[in-house]
C-alpha cells in the first residue's frame, strides 16, 4: 500500500549481523495480487488489437475479453514498485515513432513510488512491457507536495498532467518530432522556487487535489492551436465544499494561469470527467447528483443540467460527514492525514480496516464510485453507485440545448472500484474486496456473464494434504462481507475433470487422435497403442471400441498413425505401413461396406522403428541398417490405394523422432513478421508447410528437411546438440525424444530430449555462406526417384545452422511434445515428470504447470460435447479433462456469508473449521462453522452470543483428543488505542469440543463426513471428484499421487460431528491470539497480557492459568516452538519468552531491535522468528546465541529482510523442495549444494492484496551465485524495474541500512525468459558499483549460464 515518506521510519540501528550468520532466502511470488485498482482499454499489442490493462498496484496484467465475455490473461508482469495511477496515452497520427514496432500502438503512462513518470510500450517479442522513457518528478517514496499522485491524459494524446496530493501539479507535452525525446516540454505549477524557476501565478491551487481532467477545445472556433485547459477539483483546507478550477497552459509564454473557478452550494463534488464526444463538456459528480458542465468558454464555466442520484432516498440536509474510522492511523504528519482523509471521505470501506468489526459508515447520499464511456459512442456512459446500482447516462442535444437522459437501473450488485465498457457490449466491473464480473448490455439491461476472480484480501489460510492425495492445497479465508468466501487455491493451470475410467489400461505406449477429414474441427478416433496391441475408440458422447471397423492391425504396437488424405488413415507398426479406409460402422463418413479396405507396404527383412504421416506422403525409418524412406500414396480405383516408395536414403546416424506439420502457412504481416527476415523466408516460402518435416537424430541433432516430388529430400537446416557438465564431460541423454515445428511471427523448432531437457532452435539471423563440413546426420542417396537432385543444395547455401536460443530442464524423464491443435501456433503440452503448458507465442521458453497429476501420455480430444478436451493416461486410467479458460486463477470458490477470519483443518474428521464475523443474523454477528472441503456446504455451526465477535481460534490437544479454543470480543469498538495500548474492553475464552456422535434428531446436529471414509458426497464441483490438485509442496516430486481416498467418496448419514461448549470464561481485554504450547498447554492473550493455560487432569471443562506475561502494548500474535515463545505486539515488535514449569514463571529473553506493528509471526526453531508487519516487510530475527542473558533487553539480530510492499496477514511454515528428482546432472556434482534445512525453513505468506509469497532457504553458495546474477539483472535494460525504481532501495525500505536482503525471485525468474545469448550478455556485464565490491565472482563463461539456469529451474519447477 502507498504510504507517505514521513511514515517511513529512519534507520535507528546499525548494520545487521555479519554475513557469516546471515540467513539466506529467496522470495518468490507464486500468485500475484488480484485487486484491480485501474482498468484501461487500448491498442497495446498492435494498432488493431483491443486489449484490456489491469493495474494491480504491484503488477500490470494484460488481458483480453473474448467474444464470449471470458477474460483471458496474456501476461501478468511485476513492476518492482507500487503503482499510484495508470492511464492510456493514445496514438496520435501526428506522432513520428522512433521505433517502427511502436507505430499505431498506445502507450501506458504510469506514476509510481519511484518518483518518476514512466511511459511503457508492450514488446511482442519479449511478451512484456518495456519502458520507453522515464521523467523524474520527485525522490522515491510518497511525497505530499511533489507531483506523483494522480494522472490525466488529453484525449488526443498530446498532453499529460500529474498532480501531487496537494498544492502542486506538473504538465507535459508529447513531442511529434522523430528525433527528439517523446516528452517535449514540461512545466510545474506553482513553481518549486519562485526565485530560481518561473514566477508563481495567482490564485494558487492551495489544497488537496481530488480529481482532474483535460478539457478539449474546438480548434475551428478558436482559429488557432488551442492551449491545453485542465480542470481540477480542489479541496481547500478548512472548506466544506470543493472548487472546480480551470487552468490554462500558455505554451508560448511558458506559464500556467488559473482562468476561472466554479463552486456551488450543495453536496460535495468528488470527481470531474470530460465528455469525449462533445468538446468543452464535462460531468461533475457530486454526492447525490451529477452536473453537466459547459466549459466551452473556459473563462465562464456554467452548469447546464443537473440530475439527482437519490432516487429512493429521503431528503437530507446538506452536510458533509467525515468518519474518523477513515483516517490513516499510521501516518505521523497531521497535514498528510488531512489530505489523505479528504480523499477517503466518500469511501464505503477502508481496505486497510481488516481488523475492525465494520467498515466505514455509508454516506447518506448516493454517489458515483466508478464509470466508463461506451467505446463506439462516447456520448453514453455506464456508472455504478455506492449502493451497487448500475445506470446509463446519455448526453444529447435537445432544441439546441444539452440534456442528460438517465436510464432505469440496469443491474443491482455490489459497489465497484472500476468499470470498463468494451466492444461487444461487455462491461468489466471490478470489485475491491470480492470477485468482479463481466456484464453484457442486452435490451437495456445488464446481464451477468462470468466472474473476474479476486481472492483479496486473504485474511488466513491453511495448507493441507486433503484426503492424503500427496499434493498440498491451500484453503484461504478471502474477501469481506457480503463477498466473503472460502477458496481452494492451487498452483498451475486449472483443469476440470470430466471423465475417469477404471484402472484397466495397463501398458499404454502412445496415444493419438485422428480426424476423418483434414477440415474437421472435431476428432473422430482415439488410438491407444499398447505393448503388443492397438485399440481404436470412437470420440463422442461415449468412447466405443471400433477397432474392427477401422482396419488397423490390432495385434501390433502402433509406432505412429495419421490422416494421409480425407477418409484414408495410415497405421505404422514394426513390420509394415498399413493404409485403411474405415467403414460407416466406425464413422458416418466411412465407406459403405461391411469391412474396412486395407493395403500394406513392408520394408522387407528390416523392422521399422519410427514413422510419421503427412499430407499424401509417409516418412519411415529403420535402425539396422539406418535408412530413411519416403512413401507415396496413389489411388488405383474406387476405394483401392497403393503405397509406393519414392525415395530411399541412407543415414549416418539413426533417427530418434520424426514430426510432420499439417498446416498451410501464409506469410504474416505484423510487427515481428517473418517477412522481415529475408534469410528466413527464403528457406520457408509461403505454401504447404506439410512439405517440410523435422527429425531428431542420435548424433545428436535436429534437422529440418523438405520433400517435393520434383526435388526429393532437401536438408534445410541443422542444429547440433552438445552439453558439457562442469567436470568437462558430455551430458548423457541429449538425444531428441520429440521435435516440433512452431510458427508464431517466425519459425522455430522445439526439441524435447530423453534426459528431461527442452530446447528451442531458431533460424540464424545471419546465415553462414556454407554449412558445416561434417553434418551429424548427412543423407546419402541410395535409390532416388529424381536422381538429378542432390540432398543438400549448395547453390542455395543449404543447410543453414540452427541457433540454440534457450535450454530448460523440466524433469528427468523423456520430454514429449503434444500440440493442442493442428495449427503451427498452437500451445504445446510438454510432458515429462509432470505436464506443463508451453506458451508458443512467448519469447524464449515459457511454460506453466498444468494442475494435474504426473501422467505417462497425453493427447487433445476435441468433440462437440467437449471442444477443448485433453486426455491424460495416469495410473492405468484414462482421464478426460478440460482447461477452464474462464479462470485466470486456479481457484475454487465456496461462498460464505459474512467475513471469514480464521480457518483450521481438523485431520480426524477431515473438515474445515471457519470463524466468521459480520454475519447479518438476528441472533448473532459471529459464529464458528464446520465446512465440507469438497462441496463448501456448512455442516454445523456454533453461534456466539449476540454482540460477541470471534477474534481467534486454535486446535489444542487435551490428552489424546483435540478441542477448539476460541477467543472473542464483547465490545464492538477498536481493540487498540492510537498510542498502541490496549483498549479497556473485555472478551471471552471458549473451549469447544468437536464430537463424533451417532445421528440424532437434534436440530443442532448436521450430517458431516466420517473420518477416513473412502466415499464422497455427490458434488457440483466435478473437478474435485477424483482430482489430484497441483502440488504446492511435495516431498516426492514426480511421484504419482495416491488418490484412492477421493474415489467415489460418500458421506455416511449415521456419522455426525458437532461443536459443543465445554468451558467459557470472561477476561479483561479482547482475546486476539491463541496458540498451542508443549502439547499440554496453550497460550492466550488479552490486551497486553498473555497467559500460559492448561487443562487440569486433561479435563476440557476446566482451564487453569499457570503464568502470566506482559508487554507494553497490545499483543497481536502468539507463536511457540518447543519451549520458546514469541510474542508480537503492535509497537515493540517481537519478544522472546521462556516458560519455567518448575517455578511457573515467564521470563523475557530477547526483544525486537526495531519498532514494528506485527501482523503475524512464526518460529522456525527455538532461535529464529519470521515476522510480517503492517508496513509490508517480512523479516527474519534470530537470537545471538550468547550465554550471558542477564539483561532482559538483549536484542534479537535482524538476519535478513524483504520489503514486499504488501501486508502479509498470515504466514506459515512449509516443506518445499526446490531440487529436481535427480542429483546435479548439469553440474556433474560440482557447484552450489542445497541446504538440507531448506526443506523445513520454507515460509508461505498471504497478503491483503491477494498475493501468495514463498520464501525459500538457500545455501550460502547458492545465495552468492544468484546475488551476483540479480545485481546484473536490476540494471540491464531488458530486466530492470520498468517503473524506474532503484531495486536495491525498494526491497530494503523500512529496514536499517546494511540489513542483508532476501533475493527477489521475480527478478531472477526473468533470467529464464531470455535467450542464451541474452543470458550470456547479462552475465558478462558489470554489476552496479554500489554492490560490486561484495559480490562473488561468477563462474567461467563456458558453464555459468547452465549453472544459473539449473538453480532457477529448480525453484520454478517446485513452485509451479
Amino acid at each position: 500500500m502507498a504510504v507517505s515518506e514521513e511514515e517511513c521510519s529512519s534507520a535507528k540501528c546499525g548494520p545487521s549481523s555479519s554475513s557469516s550468520s546471515t540467513a539466506h532466502y529467496l522470495a518468490k511470488c507464486v500468485l500475484r495480487g488480484s485487486v484491480v485498482l485501474q482498468v484501461l482499454y487500448g491498442r497495446i499489442r498492435s494498432s488493431s488489437s483491443k486489449d484490456v490493462v489491469f493495474g494491480k498496484e504491484a503488477s500490470i496484467e494484460l488481458v483480453v475479453i473474448g467474444e464470449d465475455g471470458v477474460v483471458q490473461s496474456i501476461c501478468d508482469q511485476p513492476v518492482f514498485g507500487t503503482i499510484k495511477d495508470l492511464a492510456i496515452l493514445p496514438w496520435n497520427g501526428n506522432f513520428h515513432a522512433r521505433d517502427r514496432k511502436m507505430w499505431g500502438k498506445d502507450l501506458l503512462v504510469v506514476i509510481s513510488d519511484s518518483g518518476k513518470l514512466t511511459l511503457l510500450a508492450f514488446c511482442n517479442e519479449m511478451h512484456r512491457f518495456l519502458p520507453v522513457t522515464h521523467v523524474q518528478l520527485s525522490d522515491a517514496g510518497n511525497t505530499r507536495h511533489l507531483p506523483g499522485r494522480m494522472l490525466a491524459v488529453d484525449t488526443s494524446g498530446c498532453y499529460i498532467a500529474v498532480s501531487a496530493y496537494e498544492d502542486r501539479l506538473a504538465l507535459f507535452s508529447i513531442s511529434t518530432s522523430k528525433s527528439s525525446d517523446i516528452i517535449d516540454e514540461r512545466i510545474t505549477y506553482p513553481d518549486e522556487s519562485e526565485g530560481t524557476y518561473r514566477s508563481i501565478q495567482r490564485p494558487s491551487i492551495n489544497g488537496t487535489i481530488w480529481s482532474m481532467c483535460f478539457i478539449s477545445q474546438d480548434c475551428r472556433k478558436l482559429n488557432k492551436d488551442p492551449n491545453p485547459v485542465l480542470a481540477i477539483l480542489l479541496n481547500r483546507r478548512g472548506e466544506l465544499l470543493n472548487e472546480l478550477l480551470l487552468l490554462e497552459w500558455n505554451i508560448k509564454a511558458d506559464a500556467v494561469y488559473v482562468i476561472s473557478q466554479f463552486v456551488e452550494a450543495g453536496p460535495l463534488a468528488h470527481n470531474i470527467v470530460e465528455v469525449p464526444t462533445y468538446r468543452g463538456l464535462a460531468l461533475l459528480f457530486r454526492a447525490g447528483d451529477v452536473l453537466l458542465m459547459d466549459l466551452r468558454d473556459a473563462h465562464n464555466p456554467r452548469c447546464t443540467y443537473r440530475t439527482s442520484l437519490n432516487f429512493l432516498s429521503s431528503a437530507v440536509e446538506d452536510q458533509i460527514f467525515i468518519d474518523d474510522s477513515c483516517k490513516l492511523q499510521d501516518v505521523d504528519d497531521e497535514h498528510f492525514n488531512a489530505a489523505a482523509c479528504a480523499s477517503l471521505v466518500l469511501s464505503d470501506f477502508d481496505p486497510m480496516c481488516v481488523d475492525s468489526d465494520s467498515g466505514c459508515s455509508n454516506s447518506c447520499y448516493k454517489y458515483v464510485c466508478s464509470w466508463s464511456w461506451e467505446p463506439e459512442n462516447d456520448s453514453k456512459m455506464i456508472f455504478c453507485l455506492d449502493s451497487g446500482e448500475f445506470f446509463m447516462i446519455e448526453i444529447c442535444f435537445n432544441s439546441d440545448d444539452l440534456k442528460i437522459n438517465l436510464s432505469e437501473c440496469l443491474y443491482k450488485g455490489v459497489a465497484c472500484k472500476a468499470l470498463l465498457w468494451v466492444e461487444g457490449g461487455y462491461l468489466a466491473a471490478l470489485v475491491e474486496m470480492g470477485d468482479g464480473m463481466v456484464l453484457k448490455l442486452e435490451d437495456r439491461r445488464l446481464c451477468y456473464t462470468c466472474p473476474i476472480q479476486n481472492v483479496a484480501p486473504i485474511l488466513d489460510m491453511v495448507v493441507v494434504d486433503h484426503h492424503d492425495e500427496k499434493h498440498d492445497q491451500m484453503f484461504a479465508c478471502c474477501g469481506v462481507a457480503p463477498e466473503g468466501s472460502l477458496r481452494i487455491i492451487r498452483s498451475g493451470i486449472c483443469v476440470e475433470l470430466l471423465l475417469r475410467t477404471a484402472p484397466m489400461y495397463q501398458g499404454v505406449t502412445s496415444t493419438w487422435t485422428l480426424n476423418m477429414k483434414a477440415i474437421d474441427s472435431y476428432h473422430s478416433f482415439l488410438v491407444l497403442s499398447f505393448v503388443e496391441e492397438t485399440r481404436i475408440l470412437s470420440v463422442g458422447l461415449s468412447f466405443t471400441d471400433v477397432t474392427d471397423y477401422v482396419g488397423f492391425e490390432p495385434n501390433f504396437c502402433t509406432l505412429s498413425c495419421g490422416l494421409v488424405s480425407d477418409g484414408v488413415l495410415v497405421q505404422i507398426h514394426q513390420r509394415a505401413v498399413r493404409l485403411c479406409l474405415p467403414t460407416k460402422a466406425a464413422h458416418y463418413e466411412g465407406i459403405p461396406v461391411s469391412s474396412p479396405i486395407c493395403t500394406s507396404w513392408s520394408p522387407g527383412n528390416v523392422n521399422i522403428n519410427l514413422g510419421a504421416v503427412g499430407h499424401n506422403f509417409i516418412v519411415v525409418s529403420t535402425s539396422n541398417p539406418c535408412f530413411l524412406l519416403i512413401l507415396g500414396v496413389r489411388l488405383l480405383s474406387a476405394y483401392h490405394y497403393e503405397i509406393y516408395e519414392i525415395q530411399h536414403l541412407a543415414l549416418q546416424n539413426e533417427l530418434s523422432c520424426i514430426s510432420i506439420p499439417r498446416q498451410k502457412v501464409e506469410q504474416k504481416q505484423s510487427d515481428l513478421s517473418i517477412s522481415t527476415h529475408s534469410n528466413f523466408t527464403a528457406s520457408f516460402p509461403s505454401g504447404d508447410i506439410g512439405d517440410y518435416f523435422v527429425i531428431g537424430t542420435h548424433g545428436p541433432s535436429v534437422e529440418i528437411l523438405s520433400f517435393t516430388h520434383e526435388r526429393g529430400v532437401t536438408v534445410i537446416a541443422c542444429g547440433t546438440i552438445s552439453f558439457m557438465s562442469t567436470m568437462g564431460t558430455a551430458i548423457s541423454g541429449c538425444i531428441p525424444q520429440d521435435v516440433r515445428l512452431v510458427c508464431v511471427d517466425r519459425f522455430y523448432v522445439l526439441a524435447g530430449l530423453r534426459n528431461g531437457m527442452l530446447l528451442r532452435f531458431e533460424w540464424p539471423s545471419d546465415r553462414p555462406a556454407s554449412p558445416a563440413v561434417n553434418m551429424d546426420a548427412a543423407l546419402f542417396n541410395v535409390n532416388l526417384v529424381n536422381s538429378g537432385e542432390n540432398v543438400s543444395n549448395q547453390a542455395e547455401n543449404l543447410p543453414a545452422t540452427l541457433q540454440l536460443i534457450a535450454t530448460r530442464r523440466i524433469g528427468i524423464t523423456p520430454v514429449f511434445l503434444v500440440p493442442l491443435g493442428d495449427t503451427l501456433d498452437a500451445d504445446i503440452i510438454a510432458l515429462s515428470d509432470r505436464p506443463w503448458l508451453l506458451h508458443s507465442a512467448r519469447h524464449s521458453l515459457s511454460y506453466t504447470s498444468i494442475s494435474f497429476q504426473p501422467s505417462t501420455h497425453v493427447t487433445p480430444v476435441f468433440s462437440a460435447e467437449c471442444p477443448k478436451g485433453i486426455l491424460f493416461v495416469a495410473d492405468n486410467c484414462l482421464h478426460l479433462v478440460e482447461m477452464v479458460q474462464s479462470k485466470r486463477l486456479n481457484v475454487q470458490k465456496f461462498h460464505l456469508e459474512g467475513t471469514p477470519r480464521k480457518v483450521l483443518y481438523h485431520n480426524e474428521s477431515r473438515i474445515l473449521i471457519v470463524l466468521r464475523t459480520e454475519l447479518n443474523y438476528d441472533t448473532c454477528l459471529s459464529d464458528i462453522c464446520c465446512v465440507d472441503p469438497l462441496s463448501g456446504s456448512i455442516l454445523s455451526s456454533y453461534k456466539l452470543e449476540l454482540g460477541e465477535i470471534g477474534k481467534s481460534m486454535e486446535l489444542v490437544r487435551v490428552g489424546s483428543d483435540q478441542v477448539l479454543v476460541v477467543g472473542t470480543s464483547l465490545s464492538s469498538g477498536p481493540a487498540i488505542m492510537p498510542n498502541g495500548e490496549a483498549e479497556s474492553t473485555s472478551g471471552r475464552l471458549l473451549v469447544l469440543c468437536l464430537e463424533h456422535v451417532q445421528n440424532s434428531d437434534s436440530g443442532s446436529m448436521i450430517l458431516c463426513s466420517k473420518a477416513g471414509s473412502l466415499s464422497q458426497r455427490i458434488s457440483p464441483f466435478r473437478e474435485i471428484v477424483g482430482y489430484a490438485p497441483e502440488q504446492l509442496s511435495s516431498s516426492s516430486l514426480g511421484s504419482s499421487p495416491d488418490d484412492n481416498s477421493s474415489d467415489g467418496v460418500k458421506f455416511d448419514e449415521n456419522d455426525v460431528w458437532q461443536l459443543r461448549l465445554a468451558y467459557a470464561t470472561t477476561w479483561q481485554g479482547m482475546v486476539l491470539a491463541i496458540c498451542p504450547y508443549l502439547d499440554r498447554y496453550f497460550l492466550a492473550s488479552a490486551g497486553n497480557a498473555f497467559y500460559v493455560c492448561g487443562f487440569p487432569n486433561d479435563n476440557p471443562q476446566r482451564v487453569r492459568k499457570f503464568a502470566v506475561g506482559r508487554t507494553r502494548f497490545m499483543i497481536t500474535s502468539l507463536t511457540a516452538h518447543f519451549t520458546r515463545i514469541a510474542v508480537g505486539d503492535c509497537r515493540d515488535g517481537i519478544l522472546f519468552f521462556s516458560y519455567h514449569e518448575e517455578t511457573r514463571k515467564l521470563e523475557q529473553l530477547y526483544c525486537d531491535p526495531l519498532q514494528r506493528l506485527v501482523a503475524d509471526c512464526i518460529l522456525l526453531d527455538t532461535e529464529t522468528a519470521v515476522v510480517s508487519d503492517r508496513k509490508g516487510n517480512i523479516s527474519v530475527l534470530c537470537s545471538d546465541h550468547l550465554e550471558d542473558n542477564t539483561s532482559p533487553e538483549c536484542n534479537l539480530k535482524l538476519r535478513c529482510a524483504y520489503y514486499m510492499a504488501e501486508v502479509a496477514m498470515s504466514i506459515q511454515k512449509g516443506s518445499y523442495s526446490y531440487r529436481l528428482p535427480a542429483d546435479d546432472v548439469l553440474q556433474g556434482g560440482d557447484g552450489p549444494k542445497t541446504n538440507v534445512d531448506s526443506l523445513q525453513h520454507t515460509i508461505v505468506a498471504t497478503t491483503l492484496l491477494g498475493s501468495i509469497m514463498i520464501f525459500i532457504r538457500l545455501s550460502r553458495e547458492e545465495y552468492e551465485l544468484l546475488e551476483a546474477v540479480q545485481a546484473r539483472l536490476i540494471v540491464h535494460p531488458l530486466t530492470a524495474p520498468i517503473l524506474g525504481n532503484n531495486h536495491y532501495e525498494f526491497r530494503g525500505r523500512e529496514n536499517p541500512v546494511g540489513t542483508p536482503k532476501m533475493l527477489d525471485g521475480d527478478m531472477l525468474t526473468q533470467f529464464l525468459e531470455l535467450t542464451n545469448m541474452q543470458q550470456e550478455a547479462i552475465l558478462s556485464s558489470e554489476p552496479p558499483d554500489m554492490v560490486k565490491s561484495r559480490l562473488k565472482s561468477l563462474p567461467p563463461s563456458h558453464f555459468r549460464v547452465n549453472q544459473v539456469v539449473q538453480l532457477l529451474e529448480r525453484v520454478h519447477y517446485a513452485l509451479n
